[in-house]
């Protein structure tokens, strides 16, 4: 990466910056980041934003990226629904669009969908040709970033989603440059680019839905292994005689206890065996996770101990995880977390509860901030990279 985009993404992932900030940052000769700042002046890549506090000299001018200069665009693919959003280039949202990922939408359909997506978005909001700059992708894996191409995720209800070259199908339909990574590395980029003003450089990210997926962060920068595996968290073995989830699973591992998918199977078996424990009468087919949010909120006995059973493993796999990479902070996002407070502070309790002491040692857990739109938020940091500066 050239320097002069290392200066402009750091520019846009910190809002405002001086000068001084940038020389002391990057150990740059004065009159060469002066010429490299008139640059991207002239180029309407970044703005002056006025005068900052005097530390005893000339008050510092201030810099910004011009928020007009272009748009991005983050795709988030995920097992029930996707979304696509527009940003400016200060990443502030400007539109979504939704799509579930019924049995009709195969990787041409969605490739369809989002052209159209594209199309309504530079009529709504007037986006002159070249001012699109790129799109982001985060999806489910297993897939390969370098390629661009998905592998062969599971749970998906349409055919097709086995060796899709994504990032090629979209380039050519839309006309952009693209970018692929894994939808738990994007939903750390989001949460890490929204919560920029913290400087925090080591975050861990784990998402808790349908299965389990993870992202690690050290020094500001994502954490690849050798292989792309995001789900690897899920086969956490926490039970060596333990059950497991299904035929490709290992036995006793995380996902086969802190999932929705775990939740669902235990509660369908519990129906099977003539042991109703939720309110209504209902058959096994019938029973989903919204099934069980309901029986939650109606404070079910049954419902209750299931949520608090799933978060209390959760906890143990990730104080295995805190114990071994020490982050600063926690974001425990996904649908398990997002619509159940009770899921998420009794596996914060748990987690706590199983770190391994250290007096200076207190990292943060949260939420996040973004909700659903956080993957495609920070799918949409990845068009930074694509840029030709």
């Amino acid at each position: 990466m050239s320097i002069k985009k290392t200066i402009f993404k750091y520019m846009a992932q910190h809002n405002i910056v001086s000068k001084a900030d940038l020389l002391q940052l990057f150990q740059m000769n004065s009159s060469a980041l002066t010429r490299l700042l008139e640059d991207l002046i002239t180029e309407n890549l970044i703005e002056d934003c006025g005068l900052g506090q005097s530390t005893g000299g000339r008050k510092p001018i201030l810099y910004q990226v011009n928020a007009q200069y272009g748009y991005l665009l983050g795709l988030d693919i995920s097992r029930t629904y996707s979304i696509l959003g527009l940003f400016n280039m200060k990443l502030e949202p400007i539109d979504f669009v939704t799509w579930t990922m019924n049995q009709e939408m195969t990787p041409e359909r969605l490739v369809a969908s989002l052209e159209q997506a594209v199309t309504h978005f530079k009529d709504k909001h007037r986006i002159a040709p070249g001012k699109l700059l790129g799109i982001g992708i985060g999806a489910v894996g297993p897939l390969e970033r370098m390629s661009g191409t998905i592998i062969n995720p599971q749970y998906f209800h349409a055919p097709g989603w086995t060796n899709v070259p994504l990032r090629e199908l979209i380039e050519q339909k839309l006309q952009l440059a693209a970018a692929l990574d894994n939808g738990a590395n994007t939903a750390l980029l989001g949460e890490y680019w929204h919560d920029r003003s913290n400087e925090i450089k080591h975050m861990l990210y784990v998402h808790v839905g349908i299965g389990l997926r993870s992202a690690m962060m050290s020094g500001g920068q994502l954490v690849y292994g050798a292989v792309d595996v995001e789900d690897a968290f899920g086969q956490m073995i926490i039970q060596t005689d333990g059950t497991r989830l299904h035929a490709k699973s290992n036995y006793g591992v995380l996902e086969a206890y802190a999932s929705i998918q775990a939740m669902e199977k235990e509660a369908r078996t519990q129906v099977k065996l003539g042991r109703n424990p939720l309110s209504r009468e209902v058959s096994p087919e019938q029973i989903d996770f919204q099934l069980l949010l309901q029986e939650l909120h109606e404070q079910t006995p049954y419902a209750v101990q299931l949520f608090e059973q799933a978060a209390a493993y959760l906890g143990v796999g990730l104080a295995n995880l805190i114990n071994i990479l020490h982050p600063e902070k926690i974001i425990v996002g996904g649908p398990l977390s997002h619509y159940s407070e009770l899921f998420f502070q009794t596996a914060i309790a748990s987690a706590q509860k199983n770190i391994y002491a250290s007096p200076n040692y207190h990292p943060v857990f949260s939420r996040g901030q973004l909700g659903e739109k956080v993957v495609a938020t920070g799918a949409a940091t990845m068009v930074y990279e694509l840029l030709n500066l």
